[in-house]
């Protein structure tokens, strides 16, 4: 008999760990609606000619692909006899590596019944063949929040928005707002004459968190860029000053860079937004390592970071203008932000964040009995609670008054009605709060009308 055990980079959530997700979700979805956002979904399996191609060399390793079962010549003997040279399997489909790329494609498939600028908002799970570790797993959650169809870059000051005011309102406090621009790097890349080494440089600098500043010039000069260029890309990318300082030593280096010029135009527009909400001004920082790995960035990234716990970047996106423009779909630019649902989860429970009222039972209260007759009383009870929009169990099987109310408070079920012979004959019901410990002798039409009165307070 196998021993029960979890594919490597999975998780299971109990009941507890399934409400803080919820609670999460739930806060995601309140803010992006507030903005105008509406929900879609796509399949977890897509074609892989769909995703291949879309996320660069990195990316391009991680995806899952999922094999073909259909050519029965690998299966039966005869077939084999008959066909003599070994037919492969090929892989045609793979899961969802993020969502961002099925949702181009459903923008591309569905253009003439959606109305643009589409806001669209997704929540679910993504695949990627990764080295399992803290805040990185092989199966987790993506919330992302996105605008196709408008090039105005107040988008990207409300996705900034989202970001400042979802984070804060899950309860984190110390937190940083990445900004730069890959038009930006992309001019860095042309004044330093690297051509078709400038995917190798995004790529590199992308990893800078990870290997350090050492571990990029190895990896730079690994990929034929010089001692020469590399001496000069760090003082660029490490500079450590203000937004606007950095802005004008940029402005005289890429004076002469058609696209690095504009990258710096888009990243002052952004800038000039968020000074109408100046409560913002301490959360955004240009940072010019910044480069968001994947192919598809074309303007304006971002990338947030907590400084309240050891982790990694908790949400990151950007501009894409060509993105649809693959699956047939011309001159529609995008830009859009994702939540790392998974790391937020982890840094809420390290800190002890979540609200205490969130991880309370959904159930208001449990019917206890002490014999037969008051359970059948207490069944009647129970439809009566239900029909009024009670959250009510009963207890389902013959216990004593101590195991029954066990059941509740490891539950976290704050209210109990306890039914016995003297309730049944007055038809007034005994109910105790498991938290304070205070208990009332009241009528069920009185039960219902105080917990309808605590809903509405």
């Amino acid at each position: 008999m196998p021993k029960p055990a979890l594919s490597k980079g999975t998780r299971d959530f109990l009941p507890t760990e399934m409400t803080k997700r919820q609670y999460i979700f739930k806060t995601l979805q309140t803010i992006f609606e507030k903005y105008g956002f509406e929900p879609i979904e796509t399949p977890a399996i897509e074609r892989l000619e769909t995703l291949d191609g879309k996320y660069g060399d990195e990316g391009q390793k991680l995806l899952y692909k999922i094999r073909n079962n259909k050519d029965l010549t690998l299966r039966l003997p005869k077939l084999r006899e008959i066909h003599n040279e070994f037919i492969p399997e090929k892989s045609e489909l793979a899961l969802r590596y993020d969502l961002t790329v099925p949702m181009a494609r459903l923008v591309a498939m569905h253009q003439n019944e959606l109305s643009f600028p589409f806001k669209r908002y997704q929540m679910q799970p993504v695949w990627r063949a990764d080295n399992p570790q803290k805040g990185r797993y092989r199966e987790f959650y993506q919330c992302d929040c996105d605008t196709v169809g408008s090039k105005s870059l107040l988008n990207e000051f409300e996705l900034i928005q989202i970001y400042a005011e979802a984070l804060q309102t899950l309860g984190l406090k110390d937190f940083t707002i990445k900004i730069n621009n890959r038009k930006i790097l992309q001019g860095i890349a042309n004044v330093l004459q690297l051509n078709e080494k400038t995917s190798d440089f995004i790529n590199a600098i992308d990893k800078i968190d990870k290997i350090g500043i050492e571990g990029v010039e190895k990896e730079l000069l690994e990929k034929g860029i010089s001692q020469q260029q590399i001496d000069v890309i760090f003082p660029i990318i490490n500079q450590q000053s203000s937004n606007e300082e950095t802005l004008k030593s940029l402005q005289k280096l890429l004076q002469n860079d058609e696209i690095g010029t504009k990258g710096i135009e888009e990243t002052k527009t952004i800038l000039e937004f968020i000074k109408l909400e100046p409560q913002l001004n301490r959360l955004i920082t240009l940072d010019l390592t910044l480069a968001r790995g994947l192919d598809y960035y074309t303007g304006a990234i971002f990338e947030v970071v907590t400084h309240e716990a050891k982790m990694g970047s908790i949400g990151g996106g950007g501009r894409y203008d060509k993105l649809t423009e693959v699956f047939g779909l011309k001159n529609i630019t995008g830009v859009g932000i994702s939540f790392g649902i998974e790391r937020i989860l982890d840094v809420l429970n390290e800190l002890d964040r979540f609200p205490t009222h969130i991880t309370q039972s959904k159930t208001q209260v449990l019917i206890t009995f002490l014999d037969q007759k008051a359970f059948d009383y207490g069944l009647k009870t129970l439809q009566t609670l239900r029909k009024n929009n009670i959250n009510a169990e009963i207890y389902p099987d013959k216990a004593n008054l101590k195991k029954q109310l066990d059941y509740a408070n490891n539950k976290h079920i704050a209210n109990a009605i306890i039914i016995g012979e003297n309730e049944m004959l007055s038809n007034l019901l005994v109910i105790k709060n498991l938290t304070t410990g205070n208990q009332q002798t009241l009528s069920v039409e009185a039960i219902i009308d105080q917990f309808n009165n605590q809903k509405s307070a």
